[in-house]
């Protein structure tokens, strides 16, 4: 796994061993940021469950001006502080280690205009999570969120609950990302 574009472009980063992180592929993650690209410059971005923290080295690599990446996973906060230093980014981010209920409480009072979702699948959290977002009032009013998921049905129809509007949908094989915005 590589840093795609950007001024850390070509870096290799490390990923985590086992199965219990699923990074996303860089065809996906390039078709990802081909279609948010103008939505990073500058950006103020969550990456909630950053395994690796491939996608918000990405984003601060294309121009992001912050990152919040958070991880339960002692060993994920580990890849994810050996990533930052590799690409230099140390100023930009800030790292918490902590269960995503719990950073997103902390967050409260910040706003994000680019906040990323890519929970294990299995855990069936990521509805969840955006609800908490939403009423935590993390989303900046033109914000956006990327939920990346294999149960596109599932969420979706969970998704209808809240008070965000689905205006871009991406199938890349098993893998579907749904972006989201706030309604009306």
């Amino acid at each position: 796994m590589r840093v795609i574009s950007g001024t850390a472009r070509g870096t290799n980063l490390e990923t985590l061993e086992g199965n219990n992180t699923r990074p996303t592929l860089d065809r996906v993650k390039e078709a990802l940021f081909n279609i948010i690209q103008f939505d990073i410059i500058d950006a103020s971005v969550l990456d909630l469950f950053s395994g690796s923290g491939a996608l918000g080295i990405e984003a601060l690599s294309r121009g992001a001006k912050t990152c919040v990446m958070c991880d339960k996973s002692y060993e994920a906060i580990q890849i994810i502080n050996k990533n930052i230093k590799k690409t230099h980014l140390e100023e930009k981010t800030k790292v918490i280690k902590n269960d995503y209920k719990k950073v997103l409480e902390l967050l409260y009072g910040q706003k994000f205009s680019v906040i990323f979702i890519d929970p294990p699948y299995n855990l069936d959290i990521a509805v969840n999570s955006i609800k908490n977002i939403i009423e935590l009032d993390l989303l900046t009013d033109d914000g956006i969120i990327i939920l990346e998921t294999d149960n596109e049905k599932r969420e979706l129809e969970n998704l209808n609950k809240l008070n965000v509007n689905v205006y871009d949908l991406r199938k890349y094989g098993r893998v579907t990302l749904i972006f989201l915005n706030r309604k009306g």
